[in-house]
């Protein structure tokens, strides 16, 4: 009605937050970074190398030798869309993954494979075997999302840690130039590396 009040800001998010948590996924990764070109092991040394007449006299071990392979170790966030464990994350989380872990809210903890990944919209959606039905979000429409509608984003970075951020939906459709699925929504909800790759919510 004409009278009614405008609620313009919603009380709090943390019925949200509470209710959608559970189904966000903290995604630990061991990846092997291969070692590359040659290092040089003289401080100063010249990057084009050791002049074959003066390899003799400073020994070969003044000259490029391979890197070695390392792990490097990363995080991020997903979220489940189903109960029997398929996860959204980012694709570069999960780029060249020897091994991905999972740990939710409740502390439990799941290795998880790769079922697909699409670095153009950087998404992956990587699968873990639970004990029985896991929480899960349901997927929404954007066509029944509307402009100026609340939204909040949520993230686990740190394990059974969670950070939310709130906004609104500021546009639908956006254009950015990258490929083909070029069809994007915009918020003002802040996203970080705290929630990136976690779920954009409406309330």
């Amino acid at each position: 009605s004409k009278n009614a009040p405008v609620r313009m800001v919603p009380q709090n998010f943390s019925t949200l937050a509470d209710s959608v948590s559970p189904a966000v996924a903290h995604i630990r990764v061991e990846k092997t970074v291969k070692g590359g070109g040659p290092a040089f092991h003289q401080f100063g040394q010249s990057p084009f190398g050791v002049p074959e007449q003066f390899r003799d006299f400073f020994g070969r071990k003044f000259g490029p030798q391979r890197r070695p392979d390392f792990k490097q170790r990363g995080q991020g966030s997903g979220f489940i869309i189903d109960k029997s464990g398929y996860i959204v994350t980012n694709n570069h989380v999960v780029e060249g993954a020897d091994k991905i872990k999972v740990l939710l809210k409740d502390e439990t903890e799941y290795d998880a494979k790769i079922v697909g990944r699409d670095p153009v919209t950087d998404i992956a959606l990587i699968k873990v075997e639970g004990k029985g039905d896991l929480p899960a979000v349901p997927l929404g429409s954007s066509d029944n999302l509307k402009v100026g509608e609340w939204v909040a984003a949520i993230g686990s970075p740190f394990g059974l840690e969670h950070t939310v951020t709130a906004g609104i939906v500021s546009a639908k459709g956006r254009v950015i130039g990258s490929g083909p699925y070029d069809d994007f929504i915009q918020t003002d909800a802040s996203i970080n590396p705290g929630n990136s790759g976690g779920p954009l919510i409406n309330m």
